[in-house]
């Protein structure tokens, strides 16, 4: 693979063994780490999602924002095409994500 390769590959794609020389149980251990990392980062989004709420709360300012909602769907849909992800599960997820944010920060006023 030339150099240049790679430049379009996750640095998470890079570190991971190539599937075809694992097994079955080295695959499903790789799925267990990235399910692992996902919860990872998903603790951390809400964390920081809670201090948001947090500012708002201060600030007065209402709980949804429709302009960046519409904002951190168009980058979840450009992040999916990046990686080459089904833009719909991703936008999906994010759709999840942002109602439960929303949902936490009304019961926190």
């Amino acid at each position: 693979m030339a150099d240049n390769d790679t430049t379009d590959r996750s640095d998470t794609e890079m570190t991971r063994g190539d599937p075809a020389e694992m097994d079955l149980d080295e695959l499903r251990k790789e799925i267990q780490s990235i399910d692992q990392e996902i919860v990872e980062l998903i603790a951390q989004r809400t964390y920081v999602a809670e201090s948001i709420a947090a500012v708002k709360r201060e600030r007065g300012l209402p709980t949804t924002d429709e302009s960046q909602e519409e904002a951190v769907m168009e980058r979840a849909g450009e992040n999916a095409e990046q990686f080459d992800v089904d833009a719909n599960l991703v936008k999906a997820i994010f759709r999840l994500l942002i109602e439960l944010n929303k949902v936490e920060q009304r019961e926190s006023r």
